[in-house]
């Protein structure tokens, strides 16, 4: 998961490198919304259910991991936080496969300087306001 929190050499400072340690995307449909990812990324989401709830995990070696979760409480919505995934070296290749998947391109792929690359925002299967980020 995210990195340990560095101490700064003022007293009793703590500072932290990865400010997001894990996520987690909402579904009501939760086969669904594990289609939408697993086709858009090109992946197959472990999956964990039981009585309570539903979860895939984005298959992850190193750095951040997230889930879909369904069940009490997980509530998919267009407002509030917006999570940026990784689009891998093109957000297109990722991009390109929102809408044959259930989803809704809201911005398409745009620059925002040499330096950060590029993002989009698409409304995944399930309502869900969400990012893709790249450098390319």
């Amino acid at each position: 998961m995210g990195g340990a929190p560095l101490r700064s050499k003022k007293k009793n400072k703590t500072v932290i490198r990865d400010y997001v340690s894990w996520f987690e995307i909402p579904a009501i449909d939760f086969q669904q919304a594990v289609n939408f990812y697993n086709h858009i990324y090109g992946i197959e989401m472990e999956q964990n259910i039981t009585d309570v709830n539903a979860m895939a995990f984005f298959p992850v070696t190193t750095g951040i991991g997230g889930a879909v979760i369904a069940g009490p409480g997980s509530v998919p919505s267009d407002t509030g936080p917006l999570i940026y995934l990784n689009g891998g070296k093109d957000l297109s290749n990722v991009l390109d496969k929102v809408e044959e998947a259930g989803g809704r391109i809201v911005m398409p792929k745009t620059l925002i300087n040499e330096e950060a690359g590029y993002f989009a925002i698409f409304i995944d299967s399930q309502g869900n306001k969400l990012a893709l980020h790249s450098k390319n």
